[in-house]
């Protein structure tokens, strides 16, 4: 293995923005951040967690319960000439 072109290899500590928890992991890199880790993610746990803050959706779900709520419908009647000479 030539020694000149190969990475330098470091162990460093991992923390999760998320849940807070830290662990050590051998990389090339010398900083390492991650969003969400095996101990917060749904996928590992079971339960399903909102981390992205709100917004969005409860906006999209606001413009559709608005367009769903039907809306006054005012109906013009005209009388007619024939109605008017009886």
């Amino acid at each position: 293995m030539k020694e000149k072109i190969q990475p330098k290899y470091h162990v460093v500590k991992v923390k999760c923005s998320t849940c807070g928890s830290e662990f050590e992991i051998g990389t090339t890199s010398k900083d390492l951040r991650i969003d969400v880790c095996s101990n917060c993610h749904p996928f590992y746990t079971g339960k399903q967690t909102f981390v992205a803050k709100a917004g969005r959706v409860e906006k999209f779900q606001q413009r559709q319960s608005k367009a769903e709520t039907p809306k006054e419908k005012v109906i013009v009647v005209e009388e007619t000439e024939a109605e008017d000479k009886e």
